[in-house]
């Protein structure tokens, strides 16, 4: 049996090892994936780990489990604490960039030897955003560069990680807290790792306002940026999307500039 196959039988027999009509929400234990394999009479997986982090962040969770989910909801596998992870319903669960947005032009200021040499889809976009300046764009507000790849522990949420973190500062002053998802374009955006991103600004920078922001790219050169923030019920919904296409000077004309002058200000 393959993997993808394997993984799915051990994830459907955990949910379902819980859930009864109307769940919403139940929290179990990494080592239940061993439980799950036995019976369902597969190999039970060198890495458990893997399991999970496949259906948190390389793919949705089955249809089969989705199906269970309240109207307008979808399942999310959540963490919970050190070896311990959450199914929950939430609004959002697999994030993409919009179909029909307007794009919007950018001299291309990524140098040669940068694009060149960026070994991952990841390396490279976080490189185009990094020199064109694109979240101080996206954001009106000058950002710097504070860490990258982070990694740390969350009491709420165990083990996170975030691609990008940057501190901004805007006209007023004010300072903000910018953690950064970056997608190629095969992989997929989970609203876990945006409620992670909000956890981690609230445990390490409190007095700093979140923003978390995920950067993807649409197709080569071609960046989608969306912005996110929290409700008073703890709900992550998008508050503002742009995409930016990266071009030499010959392919931004005077009549483009015309144009997004006259756009009205966000």
């Amino acid at each position: 049996m393959q993997g993808h196959q394997r993984y799915q039988k051990i994830i459907e027999a955990l949910f379902f090892n819980h859930y009864r009509e109307g769940s919403v929400g139940f929290i179990f234990s990494r080592e239940e994936i061993v439980k799950a394999a036995e019976q369902m009479k597969v190999e039970v997986p060198k890495n458990l780990g893997d399991v999970l982090y496949t259906f948190r962040y390389r793919q949705g969770l089955p249809e089969s489990i989705q199906q269970c989910a309240p109207k307008g909801k979808q399942w999310i596998i959540r963490g919970a604490g050190r070896g311990k992870y959450e199914f929950a319903t939430s609004t959002l669960g697999i994030i993409q960039p919009a179909i029909g947005l307007a794009k919007t032009k950018i001299l291309n200021a990524t140098p040669e030897v940068v694009a060149r040499y960026s070994l991952t889809d990841e390396q490279a976009l976080l490189a185009i955003v990094r020199y064109n300046r694109l979240l101080d764009i996206f954001t009106s507000t000058t950002c710097y560069s504070l860490q990258s790849h982070l990694r740390t522990t969350i009491v709420s949420h165990g083990q996170v990680e975030t691609d990008e973190l940057y501190i901004g500062v805007d006209r007023r002053g004010a300072h903000y807290v910018f953690p950064v998802q970056a997608k190629g374009g095969k992989d997929i955006l989970s609203v876990v790792q945006i409620e992670q991103d909000f956890a981690l600004c609230q445990e390490r920078f409190p007095s700093l306002v979140p923003r978390p922001v995920a950067i993807q790219f649409i197709s080569d050169r071609l960046v989608a940026m969306i912005e996110f923030e929290q409700t008073k019920d703890r709900e992550i919904v998008i508050s503002g999307e742009k995409h930016y296409e990266l071009v030499s000077r010959k392919k931004l004309t005077d009549k483009e500039l015309e144009i997004y002058a006259s756009r009205r200000s966000d």
